[in-house]
């Protein structure tokens, strides 16, 4: 039977690796992205697109009800979208804080809710994947509060559902990138990006793919094993 995953922001620039990569092991990826002419993109055997904007629960419940109805179930979930915003302290908007979260934190913990009930009854250990971010721990970089605070909220949700679904054989991680080539270098401004890059220890960002292989690997059977990390991936740059 052919293992089924839902990818989130399947049509940025780690998603669609991610999507490749899964695709490439022989699951049948399901992308979710607000971006439908991103996705259109993306058509080819094995990926299902579906428009949906993840900052909204209701359309999250929608789309699962869909994929439960189409696949019956999922065996991993890849909680993959996000973005930053760089409003600085004091002065981020309200409104700016709740999308942060809403697309950063919320639409995952929706996603881990829907896609656990799909994963009942699914053969071998399930995956759940966050897409973290060095930012949630490292304060030595540049990355404004409140998308650090998404980042975090992600992490402990990956532990919690971790300890919660051991014995479910349900195996949740959070993959903690730092400088990543995608498009959301576009946030930042030359200055700040040229610093961050020079930092990293290899002299230049990570890939998408390099992420994506890691993604790839915790899905795997390799990664039966592995639940309730943060797995740090910045090229030894933050070691202390």
């Amino acid at each position: 039977m052919t293992r089924i995953a839902v990818v989130t922001g399947a049509a940025g620039g780690l998603g669609r690796a991610i999507s490749a990569k899964l695709l490439a092991d022989g699951l049948h990826v399901i992308g979710l992205d607000i971006d439908e002419a991103g996705l259109a993109s993306m058509a080819q055997a094995g990926f299902t697109g579906h428009v949906t904007d993840l900052s909204d629960a209701s359309a999250i419940t929608d789309i699962f009800t869909v994929i439960a109805r189409d696949r019956g179930g999922i065996d991993a979930l890849v909680n993959n979208a996000g973005t930053c915003f760089m409003s600085d302290f004091p002065d981020i908007p309200a409104q700016e804080l709740d999308r942060q979260m809403a697309i950063n934190f919320s639409g995952a913990f929706h996603c881990s809710q829907a896609a656990i009930k799909l994963m009942s009854g699914r053969a071998g250990v399930r995956k759940i994947v966050n897409i973290s971010s060095n930012g949630a721990y490292n304060f030595d970089v540049f990355d404004p509060p409140h998308y650090r605070a998404s980042k975090a909220a992600l992490d402990t949700l990956t532990k919690d559902l971790a300890r919660r679904y051991a014995r479910d054989k349900i195996a949740v991680n959070s993959l903690a990138p730092a400088m990543t080539e995608t498009p959301l270098f576009k946030v930042l401004t030359d200055d700040v990006l040229a610093r961050a890059i020079a930092a990293m220890p290899h002299g230049h960002a990570m890939q998408p793919s390099e992420v994506a292989a890691w993604v790839g690997f915790l899905i795997s059977a390799a990664g039966d094993i592995c639940s309730g990390n943060v797995i740090i991936l910045n090229q030894g740059r933050d070691v202390r």
